[in-house]
């Protein structure tokens, strides 16, 4: 059985989309990719629609089991934040109105889960994708590649991520236990 994954490198005038496959052994294979762009004159009403409407698009198109999403963080242009954050908030409510689970992910975790080395360059992953996904020819634009990317490293962490859950949730239920025991012997 295969995990298939949406990644979205969301942003206002690029969004990146890719739907991957990716088996048990961690063999990954393309589904889909594109980029939704709109015209940075046009009204931020009308881009979120856009991108929106591409998402599901995409989402009904495909039928993923996940979502992996770049986590917004901090830039020196702010305006660049926003559109990221807005982009973002439409890919979130596209997920959550179809039951779909997202992961965040960091830039360096993406560069780190695709090319071992979490401050790899954009032609770095680029390459590594084009690899992984054994692609005849690169994705462009570099917003493609990072859709692909996020999927990839999403499907490559979940059972990771799954696992340190199991052992979270094993811990506060051997604290609750503890701090009863405390009580009653009190």
């Amino acid at each position: 059985m295969s995990l298939r994954v949406l990644g979205i490198d969301p942003g206002l005038t690029r969004c990146g989309v890719g739907v991957v496959d990716v088996t048990a052994t961690r063999s990954a294979s393309l589904v889909h990719v594109e980029v939704i762009q709109t015209p940075p004159d046009m009204p931020l009403e009308q881009r979120l629609l856009i991108i929106g409407t591409g998402i599901a698009r995409v989402l009904d198109e495909h039928a993923p089991h996940a979502v992996a999403l770049e986590r917004v963080f901090a830039q020196h242009n702010v305006r660049t934040v926003m559109g990221t954050a807005q982009a973002s908030g439409v890919a979130l409510h596209a997920a959550a109105s179809r039951g779909l689970a997202v992961g965040l992910h960091t830039p360096s975790e993406v560069k780190a889960a695709v090319t071992g080395n979490g401050r790899a360059d954009k032609a770095q992953v680029t390459e590594m994708v084009t690899r992984i996904l054994a692609l005849q020819a690169k994705p462009t634009p570099a917003d493609a590649a990072d859709a692909l990317a996020l999927a990839i490293c999403h499907c490559w962490r979940a059972p990771m991520i799954a696992r340190m859950a199991e052992a979270e949730a094993m811990a506060a239920e051997q604290r609750r236990k503890y701090k009863a025991k405390l009580k009653a012997a009190t």
